[in-house]
């Protein structure tokens, strides 16, 4: 089974630390295979946190080639990084680079570049980091098997 990610944004109604009520609109990443079920699973997912009235503003595909999650407690942001995998042209001997994105979860910048590195370490090929920016995304709720 191929899933795909997708990023699924709510606005709801806030309560704030001051206990005013403020209009966010969050960000999340679904593992789904369409736009369908990653609707229907982001609203099971969110339902309970969420009181009062929420409307799901935006699902669009992420493009992600891979997902790396953090063991620390402490790893609570997301960061989008672009990695460049090298190869050689036989024919031509040209450089040749094929990027693609990868989501880090970290505490920080120097943690998720940490991650990142931790994370390629078993890649066969040559690789260099293109770029690595945080994201607004505030979880990730993967697919799982309903138990039977």
């Amino acid at each position: 089974m191929n899933n795909e990610w997708f990023e699924c944004k709510v606005r709801y109604d806030k309560t704030m630390e001051t206990g005013l009520l403020k209009k966010v609109t969050e960000s999340y990443l679904v593992d789904a295979l369409s736009f369908t079920e990653a609707e229907k699973r982001f609203i099971e997912e969110i339902t309970p946190y969420l009181s009062g009235e929420y409307v799901v503003t935006d699902i669009k595909r992420a493009r992600l080639a891979e997902l790396f999650e953090s063991n620390d407690a402490s790893a609570d942001r997301w960061f989008k990084a672009k990695v460049a995998y090298i190869t050689l042209d036989e024919k031509t001997g040209a450089e040749k680079r094929t990027n693609q994105n990868v989501m880090v979860q970290a505490t920080d910048f120097r943690d998720a570049l940490k991650n990142l590195d931790n994370a390629m370490k078993g890649t066969l090929g040559d690789w260099v980091i293109v770029s690595i920016t945080e994201t607004a995304i505030m979880d990730v709720f993967r697919y799982a098997k309903a138990e039977k």
